[in-house]
């Protein structure tokens, strides 16, 4: 039987990991404070556009690292005690809240007065840490990321693209393992909530794309 304080304990924990801003921190270690710059993000792509690719890049790596820490520390915890024996659903549903907790830690963290960031690395890092079953749509969908930037040079458009493309590689790719959906239907619902939250913070995004003064990839923000 799940015990309540324990998974009450594993979302605390993930939501705490998820809040660490590492943009800020290697910004600040870089002596710049990233808001004042740029869009005013920490996250990569901004920290990308202020000090360049190489750190950019690290952030990304760092901020899907504390994501797939999450899942990979969910996965130990389900495989301990009384949770190894529990239905699919039930620890699909426990992955699902821990992957949730870290992704809005990122989003709103505590530390921060809740001003986070847009939490895409870190879903990302969420979903390639629950192995197999959403590794395997997250790798189609960062391919679809990749493809969308190097043609349009949009990071957000990219984002947006991958974003709407987990749901459906979810789909296919259950269908073409015999995974059955009525058993992992919590992590179905998860592409669905992360793709949604990622849409929703990229609002503004999405207007300056439709106005075509979004920045593409090398442009400086004036």
């Amino acid at each position: 039987m799940p015990n309540l304080f324990q998974i009450g304990l594993l979302f605390i924990a993930s939501y705490l990991v998820g809040g660490v801003p590492f943009g800020l921190v290697v910004s600040r270690l870089r002596g710049v404070n990233i808001r004042e710059h740029g869009s005013g993000n920490f996250g990569a792509t901004n920290v990308g556009r202020v000090l360049g690719r190489k750190w950019g890049a690290l952030v990304l790596l760092l901020d899907a690292i504390k994501g797939g820490v999450t899942s990979v520390g969910a996965m130990l915890f389900l495989q301990t005690g009384n949770y190894a024996s529990i239905e699919p659903v039930h620890r699909d549903l426990i992955w699902l809240g821990t992957g949730l907790c870290c992704v809005i830690g990122s989003i709103a963290p505590v530390y921060l007065k809740f001003k986070g960031g847009k939490g895409v690395a870190t879903t990302l890092g969420v979903i390639l840490g629950i192995w197999p079953y959403l590794t395997l749509p997250a790798l189609a969908a960062t391919i679809v990321w990749a493809v969308v930037v190097l043609i349009s040079r949009y990071v957000s458009l990219g984002s947006l693209a991958a974003a709407g493309f987990m749901p459906i590689a979810f789909i296919l790719i259950s269908r073409l393992k015999g995974w059955p959906l009525r058993d992992h239907f919590p992590l179905l619902g998860l592409t669905l909530v992360v793709g949604a939250m990622i849409v929703v913070r990229h609002r503004s995004n999405i207007g300056r794309l439709m106005a075509g003064t979004e920045n593409r990839i090398g442009e400086v923000k004036s």
